[in-house]
C-alpha cells in the first residue's frame, strides 16, 4: 500500500528565478522537463497494481483462500516503491503517474484494509484508527492542493509508519489462514503494526505545522507570480 502521503502541485518559477536543471531524456531543453505522457512503465506498474485488487478480493471473499489473498496483499505492498522509482531514475516522470501512484497506494489501504475487516481477521479498533488517517491525510491533501499548497515532502516517520503497516495487514490475514505459521504470522503482525499505527499517526502530527507552512508558502509563490 502509494506513501499514502499528501503531494503538492508543482508552480511554476517566479519571474527572473531561474528555473532548475534538468538532464537526461525528458528533458526539452535546459531547465524543462517533458511530461512522459501516459504509457510508461511506471504508470503500467501502478495500473497492474490496481488492477490486482479486485483479484484480492475474489481471493479472499470468492475462493476464501485466505493464504493467497495474504501473500498477493504483501506483494502489492511491497512494490509501492517501484513505480516511483523507476520514473525518477528512467525519467518517466508524468503528470498522470503522480495522481495514479498515490491513488494506487490509498485504495491498496482502503481496499486491502475493509476486505481483512469484514473477513474479520484484525483486530477492529487497529483497522479503524488505520483508516481514519488515512481519511483525514486524504482529505487534507485535496483542501490543501485546492488551496495552492507547497509540496510536503513525506518524512521518514511517514515512510516507516506505512511500510509497518502494509506488512502488519497481510500478517493478519495468514495469521486466520491455514498456513503452517499462522500463528507466528500474529505474532509478526503486532510487531510490525503496532510500531508503524504510532509512527503513521506520530507523522500525522508533524504534517500539521508543515501543512500551515506549505499553505503560506504556496500564496507566497502564487503572489510572487502574479505581481
Amino acid at each position: 500500500m502509494v506513501d499514502p502521503d499528501p503531494e503538492r502541485p508543482v508552480l511554476p518559477p517566479a519571474p527572473g528565478d531561474a528555473a532548475p536543471a534538468a538532464d537526461g531524456p525528458g528533458a526539452d531543453g535546459p531547465g524543462v522537463e517533458r511530461d512522459a505522457g501516459l504509457l510508461t512503465l511506471p504508470n503500467v506498474i501502478t495500473i497492474v497494481r490496481l488492477s490486482c485488487l479486485p483479484l484480492f478480493l475474489w481471493l479472499l471473499f470468492g475462493a476464501e483462500d485466505r493464504a493467497a489473498a495474504a501473500w498477493l496483499l504483501a506483494a502489492l505492498g511491497a512494490t509501492d516503491w517501484v513505480d516511483g522509482y523507476l520514473a525518477r531514475h528512467l525519467h518517466q516522470v508524468s503528470e498522470v503517474g503522480k495522481i495514479l501512484d498515490p491513488v494506487a497506494d490509498r485504495l491498496l489501504f482502503f481496499v486491502g484494509a475493509g476486505g481483512i475487516v469484514i473477513d474479520g481477521s484484525v483486530p477492529l479498533w487497529f483497522a479503524v484508527v488505520v483508516l481514519v488517517r488515512e481519511t483525514l491525510v486524504g482529505v487534507a491533501t485535496l483542501v490543501l492542493a485546492g488551496m495552492g499548497a507547497r509540496r510536503i515532502d513525506v518524512t521518514w516517520f511517514g515512510k516507516a509508519g506505512t511500510f509497518g503497516l502494509m506488512v502488519a495487514f497481510p500478517l493478519f490475514l495468514a495469521s486466520h489462514s491455514d498456513l503452517s505459521w499462522a500463528d507466528t504470522a500474529g505474532v509478526l503482525a503486532w510487531v510490525a503494526g503496532i510500531p508503524g499505527l504510532v509512527l503513521s499517526l506520530y507523522a500525522a502530527v508533524l504534517y500539521v505545522p508543515l501543512a500551515r507552512r506549505a499553505l503560506a508558502e504556496g500564496r507566497a509563490d502564487r503572489a510572487a507570480v502574479s505581481a
